[in-house]
């Protein structure tokens, strides 16, 4: 369940290669002391690093002093298929799951599968057990929404079911604060914590964001690009550090981090805003 007052998480991804598993355990270890609140998984689209998901999953809570929350998608699982994989984490005494839809298949065939929509996970995890259920939100709006208002009404209807939401990344708080406004209008108390990039590699995050239609800072880019060493990383996190200080003016009930499995410069964007 989401702590009272304001949170502090990061989100990292399952590395394929023994090098990656060194970064990431040392991205682990190193954010031991900041006393996060948790650090969430990520999932493949279809399921793609769904053993590498669950085994690093299981293998780091309880290693660490913080919770470990698995991203799970349900576009292209069967039913058993999701509640084999639920039981499991619960039997490991995993008690937060983030429940996304996930992509259909790219080439725009029919998503096969029990599942079209997040709303419909929930329910499952919802059967399995006392879980805690964490959901995303586009503050500029779901790519495969026609309209904000769609987005929106759809949006509040998975909170609604959900204990606490997670936002794709962004970099004007304005987003963040109207999409909070529109569903409150709507009648939605459920805290959504913004999610917070790191734009130490723009061409990456640029991708990222071609992929989920948010706008991408090109002016911040291109100082980050012309910029090197100490120079180029000072950049990179008084972008963050002035973000993340207009959203907790705001009131926000926390902030996520994409850290991409580095732990240097989330250690010390930390590090500024406390």
């Amino acid at each position: 369940m989401l702590a009272a007052g304001p949170t502090t998480s990061v989100e990292c991804f399952p590395p394929r290669t023994p090098e990656g598993i060194e970064q990431l355990d040392r991205c682990l270890a190193e954010l031991a002391p900041v006393g996060l609140d948790f650090v969430s998984i990520t999932y493949g689209a279809g399921g793609t690093t769904r053993d590498l998901t669950r085994n690093l999953v299981v293998g780091v809570d309880g290693r660490q002093p913080y919770p470990v929350m698995p991203h799970l998608t349900c576009i292209g699982h069967t039913r058993a298929e999701l509640a084999e994989l639920l039981d499991d984490y619960i039997d490991h005494g995993i008690d937060n799951v983030l429940a996304l839809a996930g992509d259909p298949p790219a080439d725009g065939s029919p998503a096969a599968g029990d599942f079209a929509y997040a709303v419909e996970l929930i329910e499952l995890i919802r059967e399995r057990g006392d879980v805690s259920v964490g959901v995303a939100a586009f503050p500029e709006g779901h790519p495969r929404s026609a309209t904000i208002a769609e987005d929106r009404a759809r949006l509040a209807e998975k909170l609604e079911a959900a204990d606490f939401g997670i936002t794709q990344f962004f970099f004007d708080a304005d987003d963040y604060l109207r999409m909070v406004d529109d569903l409150a209008g709507l009648g939605s108390s459920t805290p959504v914590l913004p999610g917070i990039v790191i734009v130490s590699s723009p061409a990456t995050i640029r991708r990222f964001a071609q992929m989920n239609g948010a706008k991408f800072p090109e002016d911040l880019a291109g100082r980050i690009d012309d910029a090197e060493g100490a120079d180029r990383q000072r950049i990179v996190v008084d972008a963050a550090v002035a973000l993340c200080e207009r959203l907790r003016s705001a009131g926000v009930p926390g902030l996520h981090f994409y850290g991409l499995n580095r732990s240097e410069i989330v250690l010390e964007i930390l590090d500024a805003i406390n």
